[in-house]
């Protein structure tokens, strides 16, 4: 859509130009992103299932966890079949601190064990939840105020598979100083606090876990933090690298490559990180696996009876 505003060409309607303009690459790259996108909706749907039908699994590490997979499942909607701008920054935002949350939660249980039910009560656990939330949306509501406050009136075509924030401040058409600072900061302080977060909280671990006499029990207490450390080396790496490194040190083919990463592949490889590297999970889902197959052989005998 254009409007005419002034002397200028106003665009109010953008094309995104995708990966790659090659018809055979984007054949090969539509069947791909389908199936990554079937088999994340699967795995995140499946970690929710799980953790409300486990006894063993309501605890709030889980709790936090099955948000995650609820992030990830809206995050994976926004972006892949409907690119929007809001509910990726709400999502990828929240996650950041629901990892961080979930670390605070490995924390107390690791170096407070007696003080786990206090400090990880419900009420707690709510109120890291509403933060983390909320803080999405404030981040949002940061990216979404600075692209209003733009001016298009040149390009309208988006390099970017997605629409992403800085491939639209590249569009405008007007002074964008502002509107590229003020989203880095924002991004920038996120990333910042809940890292930190994080940080603290696995160096306080780690010198816990060394403090353990038995090499036993230094396992398996490191063994409980391994799948959140995967996960936060994934997450963190690619987004400081999309949106913290300055720009014009990676190439816009770069970015999108890293992008497809943090949006499309690490939404997939979570549920596979918590579930294959994760004791719990593992034993909750035979157990499920295994009263599924008690229910079936129930209902199979009453039908041979009648």
């Amino acid at each position: 859509m254009i409007k005419q505003l002034g002397n200028h060409t106003m665009m109010a309607e953008f094309i995104i130009l995708g990966l790659t303009e090659n018809p055979i690459l984007c054949s090969i790259f539509f069947v791909v992103f389908l199936g990554i996108y079937v088999a994340t909706m699967l795995g995140n749907t499946s970690i929710i299932m799980l953790i409300q039908r486990s006894p063993q699994l309501h605890t709030p590490m889980y709790l936090f966890l099955s948000h995650l997979a609820s992030v990830d499942l809206g995050c994976s909607s926004s972006v892949t079949p409907i690119m929007t701008l809001g509910s990726d920054v709400i999502s990828g935002t929240a996650e950041c601190f629901l990892l961080a949350a979930m670390a605070y939660d490995r924390y107390v249980a690791i170096c407070f064990p007696l003080l786990y039910s206090t400090h990880m009560s419900p009420r707690v656990c709510i109120i890291l939840l509403i933060a983390s939330y909320l803080g999405g949306c404030v981040n949002a509501s940061s990216f979404i105020g600075c692209l209003l406050s733009l001016s298009f009136c040149g390009p309208n075509k988006i390099n970017h598979f997605f629409c992403d924030l800085p491939p639209l401040v590249k569009l405008s058409c007007t002074h964008v100083y502002v509107a590229e600072i003020s989203p880095a900061i924002s991004a920038g302080s996120i990333t910042v606090i809940t890292l930190f977060t994080k940080t603290v909280s696995y160096l306080d671990i780690l010198h816990s876990i060394l403090k353990i006499h038995s090499t036993e029990g230094r396992h398996k207490s490191f063994s409980t933090c391994t799948s959140h450390l995967t996960a936060v080396t994934l997450f963190y790496g690619t987004v400081t690298f999309v949106y913290i490194i300055p720009k014009s040190s990676h190439s816009p083919e770069h970015i999108k490559v890293v992008s497809v990463f943090y949006t499309v592949v690490i939404l997939m490889l979570n549920p596979l990180i918590y579930s294959l590297r994760n004791k719990e999970v593992k034993e909750a889902m035979r157990k499920l696996i295994a009263r599924i197959h008690q229910v079936i052989i129930i209902f199979g005998n009453s039908d041979a009876g009648i």
